[in-house]
């Protein structure tokens, strides 16, 4: 939030408190301040003078030479100027020799004395352009001439004192834990209470007459997600600019001033932290407000002429033809207010920030007021903010405030409990020791309701802090106070000190992922949930596993509205994302948890199970790069892999395979199908496999176990064989392997299909690795072998060699 600290100093008396002091304390509240800026730096040697007399330039019609009486700065200066809109006796900005100011690029350039046209010109008469304000800080300045100045302003006042250009503006970054202090009375609040210093409030009085207007009516149909509703009717409103005080405020908050009903509600958000609306009467039908969920399919045209179609989860209210706002976020085209409303009703509300937040994602609209009620607004402050208004309404004079007072509260006689606890409570959340005295006062400068007996403290926390729940919260605002440097570390009881690192576990799963980015995966990292067109776009069977999932209760939108199940669609969306970013290849893979509900509908937590998936495409990528993946895991943990054929809905029938370790089945891996790469707008052949790490680690080898280098070279032959379509390259492999004790390594290097090999049938070619043991392999020791294994392949598999 943006706090001109000259507002900061008109609530809280500051001093002899240094700004190093105010930041300190402000980060002590939590509230950090990220930015400290000057309202005008670029301004500076720019004084008031009074115009004494104006002639015309001898050698030019449009330049006019003043003489200017600057105060202390000098009489009888003379300037030259080329604006048309001065005369004799105005008073001006004046910047003389040496000052700074803005150019038309909105620079800073420096004034030096010159001549024009042989006429000297010992400085510059300024626009509201080149001190960087227009008509909305100080009327006339947006003018094409020369800004003119009251009459009454002495000659030689500094001008960014006297149009209050000296300004500072602190950007302060409030946590979501501190509702209380996301506005600049809140902030002051928090501050004079670290200071110890009196609190100037905000004036809450106003005088309204007797006149009631029975046709008013308000009706909240949705007290769940409204919990208090405040409408006040003003009559004889007069639409005008707003004073400059509040202009100017506003503007240094980053709030553009309209018209003073407008600013009224916008400067009530600023000061008080309360959005408010105000409705032109004119345009709500039947004078009645009815604050209800939208109906399926509803729409509304907000202010900024932004249609939208609602959903039952949406807020609105409506008058008796329907929504004339979105709750918490805008108001509707149709309730604005213009040059000729006489009459609105003023609205403060407490809308639930889950259901504004929600809303405010699902259709893409936000607003000053969605984002302050995303981070919680108070009931007790939405009446002090209606009482706000309606004093500035009679301080601008511009309506009558009239007696229509409408509080629709769903619990009018709510009372905070207090919080009883003991100073041992206190201080042991505290680790040290803070006298009770002390803390009873920080507590008492907190506006809490304090009552002490004994040790014992009861406490009942201000109208306003919704977040004070037990002794913890009591604990946290007495230290922010107190001043965390005060706490000492030491290590809890039975806590003790270790050598820290990675458990086992942990280096294993960095071992699988560095062996997977050897390979050039990349790591993705996904959102926990997806939607169940996600899940859909998979052609899965309608009673597969994968539907069995957990909804969200609240989901941001119907996008991420269900917990993962499977990691496959994650890796999909992210593969189809880089082909129309114009990726031709990737590698990526993702170490995540699934959820799996125990039952429907869910009662206990879920199943947590922990899946690694891994997806590829490019040109150079097919079936065997993906089994690539696999078998480098395999590699690296000491895994025996074997691998059948498997039918899965989104993989290709002839290029998918299933994993196992043993007799065990850890994942899939294969080629995705045409119809489902369409689903994901996928354009070029892709691959995914999906194993179940907690089954794949469980047999990860512990100790890895040296195999000396054999004595004698290791010889190696191919072979070309001629196998049935439906033979696996698994089985061939483990057969040859089960047949010579000698073999160390099987290799798939060739697949070859055609017509002189015949229908059904494919040739693979494999190299083979012997390694000798104690003693070389003579070339017939190793025919012999070669033999064995063609014998085998023959007649268990009905494999011929080519």
């Amino acid at each position: 939030m943006l706090l001109p600290i000259s507002w900061l100093k008109s609530l809280v008396d500051l001093e002899g408190v240094s700004s190093e002091t105010i930041e300190n304390g402000l980060f002590s509240c939590g509230l950090e301040v990220e930015e400290k800026k000057p309202f005008a730096p670029d301004i500076s040697g720019v004084v008031v003078g009074k115009i004494t007399s104006t002639r015309k330039h001898e050698d030019s019609d449009h330049l006019t030479v003043c003489t200017l009486d600057c105060g202390q700065y000098g009489s009888g200066i003379q300037i030259v100027t080329g604006a048309g809109n001065i005369k004799t006796g105005d008073t001006v900005p004046v910047a003389l020799h040496g000052a700074t100011a803005l150019g038309r690029d909105g620079e800073k350039v420096t004034i030096k004395n010159g001549k024009l046209r042989g006429v000297a010109s010992n400085g510059m008469l300024c626009s509201g352009e080149e001190l960087g304000i227009d008509d909305d800080w100080y009327e006339g300045a947006g003018v094409d001439g020369i800004l003119i100045l009251s009459e009454d302003v002495p000659p030689g006042t500094d001008i960014k004192a006297y149009l209050e250009l000296d300004d500072e503006i602190w950007d302060i970054d409030v946590t979501a834990n501190l509702p209380h202090c996301q506005y600049v009375y809140g902030v002051a609040r928090e501050f004079a209470a670290l200071i110890d210093r009196p609190l100037k409030e905000p004036d809450l009085s106003y005088e309204a007459t007797d006149e009631t207007d029975e046709r008013i009516s308000v009706r909240v149909d949705a007290p769940d997600l409204c919990p208090r509703y405040i409408g006040h009717q003003v009559k004889n409103v007069k639409i005008a600019p707003s004073p400059r005080w509040m202009r100017r405020r506003l503007l240094l908050c980053g709030h553009k001033p309209f018209n003073n009903i407008v600013d009224i509600t916008n400067y009530v958000l600023t000061e008080m932290g309360q959005p408010m609306h105000a409705f032109d009467m004119a345009n709500v039908a039947g004078a009645q407000i009815i604050v209800r969920r939208a109906e399926n399919s509803e729409k509304i045209v907000t202010l900024d002429e932004a249609e939208f179609t609602l959903t039952n989860e949406n807020l609105v209210i409506c008058d008796k033809d329907g929504p004339v706002a979105l709750a918490g976020i805008m108001g509707g085209l149709n309730s604005g207010i213009a040059a000729t409303t006489n009459e609105v009703l003023f609205e403060a509300a407490k809308f639930m920030r889950g259901n504004i937040r929600r809303t405010s994602r699902a259709l893409g609209q936000s607003s000053d007021s969605s984002r302050r009620f995303e981070k919680g607004v108070d009931e007790y402050t939405t009446g002090l903010a209606m009482r706000r208004a309606l004093h500035l309404v009679n301080a601008l004079g511009c309506g009558t405030v009239t007696a229509t007072h409408i509080d629709v509260y769903a619990e009018p006689d709510k009372k905070k409990e207090p919080i009883v606890t003991t100073v041992q409570k206190i201080n042991s959340v505290l680790g040290i020791e803070i006298p009770k005295d002390t803390i009873v006062s920080i507590l008492r400068r907190m506006a809490y309701e304090v009552d002490v007996n004994g040790e014992t403290i009861s406490a009942v926390a201000p109208a306003y802090r919704e977040d004070i729940e037990d002794f913890p919260d009591l604990a946290e605002d007495v230290i922010k106070m107190y001043g965390y440097q005060h706490i000492k570390p030491y290590l809890m009881q039975n806590a003790a000190i270790t050598a820290g690192g990675m458990n086992k576990k942990q280096l294993q799963t960095e071992r699988l992922k560095h062996t997977l980015v050897a390979q050039g995966y990349y790591e993705l990292i996904n959102y926990s949930f997806y939607s169940m067109r996600e899940i859909d776009s998979l052609n899965l069977p309608s009673d597969a596993p994968e539907y069995k999932t957990i909804q969200i209760m609240n989901p941001l939108s119907e996008k991420y509205s269900v917990m993962r199940t499977t990691l496959a669609p994650s890796m999909l969306n992210i593969i189809s994302h880089n082909l129309k970013k114009g990726n031709e290849e990737g590698r990526f893979f993702e170490l995540a948890t699934v959820f799996t509900p125990k039952q429907l509908p869910v009662t206990e937590l879920p199943y947590e199970v922990k899946k690694l998936c891994f997806g590829l495409f490019g040109k150079e990528e097919s079936f065997f790069t993906a089994k690539g993946a696999v078998e480098a895991l395999g590699q690296e943990f000491g895994l025996a892999f074997t691998y059948q054929r498997v039918q899965k809905p989104f993989l290709h029938p002839g290029a998918a395979a299933e994993v196992f370790l043993g007799e065990e089945s850890i994942g899939y891996f294969g080629q995705l199908s045409y119809e489902v790469a369409g689903n994901f707008e996928i354009s070029q052949n892709a691959y995914i496999g999906e194993l179940n790490y907690e089954k794949l680690s469980a047999h990860f080898v512990e100790i890895q176990r040296y195999a000396p280098i054999a004595k004698h070279p290791e010889i190696k032959r191919d072979l070309a064989l001629i196998a049935n379509e439906e033979t696996t390259c698994g089985e061939i492999e483990a057969m040859i392997e089960s047949t010579c004790k000698f073999i160390s390594a099987v290799r798939l290097f060739d697949i070859y299909r055609s017509a002189q090999i015949g229908s059904n049938k494919k040739s693979m070619a494999f190299s083979l690795v012997f390694t000798p043991k104690d003693e070389p392999l003579s070339p017939e020791k190793l025919d012999s072998f070669v033999g064995k294994i063609l014998q085998k392949l023959e007649t268990q598999l009905g494999i011929t060699i080519r």
